[in-house]
């Protein structure tokens, strides 16, 4: 049975805290003081520490340095009656698994105590991307080996040394910018200028100033001649993001530039040459928008020299385990984060799981939102934003019955009356632990198919571990697949 170590000079509370504690099926070594809850650590192996910030002589937070040096993968939930602000903040900086104000919630306190000992648990089996604590490469790296990345990499070497435009399509988020930096990076034009240009974040004006300069006098506030980014990428390379964005002014001014390597400022008239190489991406159809008027025809193929396709994350297979490895190494670095050891198998799976609709740029986003919310040495469940756990993929985890549920004799177990009734005109000696199974499994498996068949989701709704949950899987023959079934010879 998993023991929690509860802190407190208060008698009262430590038995409080008991009696909540029993109903969960957790043991408690109780500790009125620093010394005896340190000892208590060296001598047991408690799977959680409630610890009272307000202890007589010395402080909870200097308490929670010295547990950390003792077992710094040990949870500890603060427990306090203080109402400053600045002690819940110190407490979760240090690295609390949570905090818990008097005077308690019980149900409350239960939660998160369970929630501490899977994670506890969690702690114990070993990581299954670890990091390793290397300085990241500088500057960002295509990290991939799945055979859609193999054929960006492919692509991208067969048209880099070759002077053509490239234009780049695939999802936000995807990678479109590093395609366009990887290019350039391998191409004769390395040496000289690259400038990136995001068409969707200017207005129609401000996106052809930027690109074509303009002079003084041009408008009103041009006080001055401003030079666009097309005369100073002159002999380098011009990523056009979102060109699909561009208005149809903007879209003649380019294709000219593409035609002729010419063009004049706004509000001039004195021909430049330059020599750019272009390289556009966008997230929208463009042959769509060619049918509909909204984008030039003549354009499109202009920018077409060579397509590049970027796949969507979700179909990137076992890159996703790669990314995450990268990300964590690198927000590790970035945050000094030198205790990560690396994801549980069980964190790791729910990010396999979950449709990325955000691409790459999301998966880095929540790889740093974990390790900042982290604890603890590894990265499990509980660490990840709540939407991966709500959005997971309904295809991947999905339960649902194709008949309700029913008992040997064929009865809906949901109907608990009829369950009684018929267990009576049977004449059952047992129906108290008949009934208790039924309403069990009926439970189980209901709240199995509420939760997409998220085990972890599934523990926190009935309060209960996922250690149980798994218990009773096994014991009532519950196949975790696309439908739900039921061993009915099982317990």
């Amino acid at each position: 049975m998993p023991e929690a170590l509860v802190v407190d000079d208060d008698r009262t509370v430590r038995e409080m805290v008991r009696r909540s504690l029993s109903k969960i099926n957790v043991d408690m070594i109780p500790a009125g003081t620093a010394e005896e809850a340190l000892q208590a650590i060296r001598t047991t192996s408690p799977e959680v520490v409630l610890l009272d910030i307000m202890l007589p002589v010395v402080s909870g937070l200097d308490v929670f340095r010295e547990i950390r040096e003792l077992d710094r993968r040990l949870p500890v939930l603060f427990i306090t009656s203080s109402s400053e602000s600045n002690v819940a903040i110190e407490a979760m900086q240090l690295g609390a698994f949570d905090y818990l104000p008097k005077p308690l919630d019980l149900p409350k306190l239960n939660e998160l105590v369970s929630k501490a000992i899977e994670n506890r648990r969690l702690m114990n089996i070993p990581v299954a991307l670890p990091v390793g604590g290397q300085k990241p490469s500088n500057g960002d790296q295509f990290v991939g080996r799945s055979p859609q990345m193999l054929e960006v990499f492919k692509s991208i070497g067969r048209v880099a040394s070759e002077n053509v435009n490239v234009l780049i399509r695939g999802e936000s988020g995807t990678g479109k910018e590093l395609v366009a930096r990887a290019i350039y990076q391998h191409s004769p034009r390395s040496e000289e200028c690259f400038m990136a240009v995001n068409c969707a974040a200017l207005t129609e004006t401000l996106l052809e100033s930027e690109l074509f300069g303009y002079e003084k006098g041009a408008f009103t506030g041009a006080d001055r001649q401003r030079i666009g980014k097309f005369e100073q990428c002159n002999g380098g390379t011009i990523f056009l993001d979102e060109v699909g964005d561009m208005s149809q002014l903007t879209q003649g001014k380019v294709l000219r530039l593409l035609q002729e390597q010419k063009f004049e400022r706004v509000g001039g008239n004195k021909t430049i040459e330059t020599d750019v190489r272009i390289i556009a991406a966008t997230n929208r159809n463009l042959e769509q928008m060619v049918q509909e008027g909204t984008f030039r025809e003549d354009l499109f193929y202009r920018l077409n020299g060579m397509t590049i396709s970027l796949p969507p994350l979700r179909e990137r297979g076992n890159d996703i385990a790669l990314l995450v490895e990268h990300y964590l190494n690198q927000a590790c670095y970035e945050m000094s984060r030198t205790e990560i050891e690396g994801i549980s198998s069980e964190a790791l799976e729910m990010l396999l799981q979950y449709h990325w609709p955000g691409n790459v740029r999301e998966l880095q986003s929540i790889v740093r939102q974990a390790l900042l919310n982290s604890t603890s040495p590894v990265i499990v469940p509980s660490f990840l934003p709540e939407e991966v756990a709500r959005c997971l993929t309904p295809d991947s985890l999905l339960f649902e019955a194709e008949a309700p549920v029913e008992d040997e004799q064929g009865l809906p177990l949901s109907d608990l009356q009829l369950f009684v009734d018929q267990r009576i005109a049977a004449q059952t000696t047992d129906l108290y632990s008949e009934t208790l199974e039924a309403m069990e499994r009926y439970l189980l498996t209901r709240i199995l198919n509420e939760t997409g068949g998220n085990q972890t989701r599934a523990a926190e709704i009935l309060g209960i571990t996922r250690g149980k949950i798994r218990d009773r899987i096994a014991q009532f023959g519950i196949s975790l697949e696309k439908t739900v079934s039921i061993d009915e010879n099982a317990g």
